[in-house]
């Protein structure tokens, strides 16, 4: 969490962005732990992909990088962001997030949930360890999506959205996400 605010530090707007970020992504990572606990093989697998899968556009939502967002820019712009994404080399932002997608960035934590998914069928200890790696892999991966739209953002130079837009943009994804 010190990283993203360090990169935020003299925007009032992008720290403000950052911590309604953190909040969304500790509430979801704490989700995900719970999920972590349970001893049914591949719940929190399953678990996981829908709660970033969630999270992710939210995410991007706040920094005004969710699809939506990023279409009504003019033509211009839009490739200056498409640049810095590059430049960034996120495969999560200013896409429609599928589990597919959410599985491949997952790949990067991949030993550490191997890991977890033995320790879960051990009594209370294993179960306590698989929460907390489980908690540990969310926030990692909110993290990194967070920093990295923290970079587009700065390297596009966009203006951020306002916290209402940035709500309307995530009911507008959460409608989306239901249809799907």
């Amino acid at each position: 969490m010190a990283i993203s605010l360090k990169m935020a530090a003299g925007d009032e707007a992008l720290s403000a962005a950052v911590r309604r970020s953190h909040q969304l992504l500790h509430r979801r990572a704490l989700a995900g732990a719970v999920a972590s606990a349970v001893p049914i093989p591949g719940l929190d697998w399953a678990v996981d992909a829908a709660l970033l899968s969630r999270l992710l556009p939210r995410i991007s939502a706040e920094f005004g990088l969710a699809p939506a967002q990023l279409d009504r820019l003019d033509p211009d712009r839009r490739a200056q962001v498409q640049k810095a994404v590059a430049v960034v080399g996120s495969v999560l932002i200013g896409k429609f997030i599928t589990k597919e997608l959410v599985f491949m960035a997952a790949q990067k934590i991949g030993m550490r949930l191997t890991v977890q998914q033995a320790a879960k069928y051990v009594p209370l200890v294993g179960q306590a360890v698989s929460a907390a790696m489980g908690y540990t892999a969310i926030r990692y991966l909110g993290e990194q999506h967070i920093q990295d739209c923290l970079r587009v953002v700065q390297t596009a130079q966009l203006a951020l959205p306002s916290p209402a837009s940035a709500a309307k943009a995530t009911a507008l994804l959460g409608r989306t996400l239901k249809k799907a």
